[in-house]
């Protein structure tokens, strides 16, 4: 699916008619230029025949029913992972991919590994969200929050993001309002600053997953380039002009960040009424690292909630899909 050539397609017809085929696509839902009956049969042959909007992919759901992860083969035979999390007080959380592989190489994280490959356009970012919303119609649900927490690293795509963000959000498209979209970053300080500056009231979520800069250096390379002190300047910077909640999410790996000492450290941090800690079990994916205990988590988050600091704990999901945090490889076979 390519929404530019869409437009180019139907850029010599009336203006209404791209009002028509925005609500066909992401209301109606459609799957095929046949099913756009108030289009002419001249121009749904000519968009089936060139811009086709069939989605190649494939379903892998979890034995509780509550995760489905769809690996999509794009136009170059690139794969990409997303993941739709549903929740019993009727949330159906989308987790999307910004590129194809990423740079970041994080040491827990499955795609790192990968090493990059290019950046998603703004349409293949879209076809993650059509993919999910054509399935729950079929369920008569829809999407009600889009977290960009897959493969890649939004803010080094940041335009392609922003452009597929802006769709997202539209009246007339999928209309899912700012506040329940949700962008993750590894700590990219100049994409941070640019997000603040945004007219949309988007989320902001920061993959932290160490209290210190020796430790977040050995996890997450990023970190060797910004400091914790640059990076929460960053934050900082964003909630001045946001007055926004920022929510730090935090792996705990056995034996690597999940002790008693990382806990307290990490509690210094955190001491502002606009923190919130997401405490995230690892989920193994081949490498070293190995979840932290029940027991241990319990404990890191008792010491959090004593120095008073806003604390979540995420629900697992996929793990039997490989589905889960750190996960999404876009190699499945």
């Amino acid at each position: 699916m390519n929404l530019e050539e869409i437009e180019q397609i139907i850029q010599k017809e009336p203006s209404y008619r791209k009002k028509q085929i925005k609500k066909c696509l992401f209301q109606d839902l459609i799957s095929d230029w046949s099913q756009a009956t108030v289009l002419p049969l001249n121009i749904r042959g000519k968009l089936n025949e060139e811009s086709p909007i069939s989605i190649k992919a494939e379903k892998f759901i979890a034995k509780n029913n509550k995760s489905i992860k769809a690996v999509i083969t794009l136009q170059d035979e690139e794969k990409i992972e997303s993941v739709l999390m549903s929740y019993n007080d009727n949330r159906n959380t989308v987790c999307i991919s910004s590129q194809v592989g990423c740079s970041l190489g994080c040491a827990f994280c499955a795609t790192g590994r990968e090493g990059f490959t290019r950046n998603l356009s703004f349409s293949e970012i879209i076809e993650q969200v059509l993919f999910f919303a054509r399935l729950l119609k079929e369920e008569k649900n829809k999407i009600t929050n889009i977290v960009f927490m897959g493969m890649g690293e939004p803010f080094l795509n940041y335009d392609n993001v922003m452009e597929a963000i802006r769709i997202i959000n539209d009246k007339e498209s999928f209309n899912i309002g700012a506040r329940h979209i949700s962008v993750s970053t590894a700590g990219i300080i100049a994409g941070i600053n640019r997000l603040a500056d945004e007219k949309m009231q988007i989320n902001l979520a920061i993959s932290f997953h160490a209290p210190n800069d020796e430790l977040r250096s050995e996890l997450m390379p990023i970190a060797r380039k910004y400091s914790i002190e640059q990076l929460m300047e960053a934050v900082e910077n964003y909630i001045e002009k946001k007055n926004r909640q920022v929510m730090f999410e935090y792996l705990l790996i056995d034996h690597v960040n999940d002790s008693e000492y990382c806990a307290k450290e990490l509690a210094k941090l955190m001491k502002h009424q606009l923190y919130v800690v997401n405490l995230i079990r690892y989920n193994p994916t081949g490498g070293k690292f190995k979840p932290a205990t029940v027991a241990s988590i319990r404990k890191f988050k008792n010491i959090l909630l004593r120095e008073g600091i806003k604390v979540t704990e995420r629900h697992e999901f996929g793990q039997d899909i490989k589905a889960a945090c750190g996960q999404l490889a876009g190699r499945s076979k």
